[in-house]
């Protein structure tokens, strides 16, 4: 059992290195997916989608870099 728990975390390890970068990345999306809900113009939540995610990405990346100096 112990074996097949740990098979199971190295998986989800493949998809999911940094939680918080999921995590901020699933918030992100959620928010855009709100915004056109709400009716905002697709055209801006395009581009405010890949510019968040774009952030998200480059903050985890000097966080991480940061971390291992």
């Amino acid at each position: 059992m112990d074996a097949i728990r740990t098979l199971l975390r190295e998986l989800a390890a493949l998809f999911v290195d940094d939680g918080s970068l999921a995590i901020s990345a699933i918030l992100w999306v959620a928010a855009c997916a709100l915004g056109a809900r709400l009716g905002l113009p697709s055209g801006w939540l395009g581009a405010a989608l890949a510019a968040g995610l774009a952030v998200i990405l480059v903050e985890n990346a000097l966080r991480g870099a940061a971390r291992k100096s």
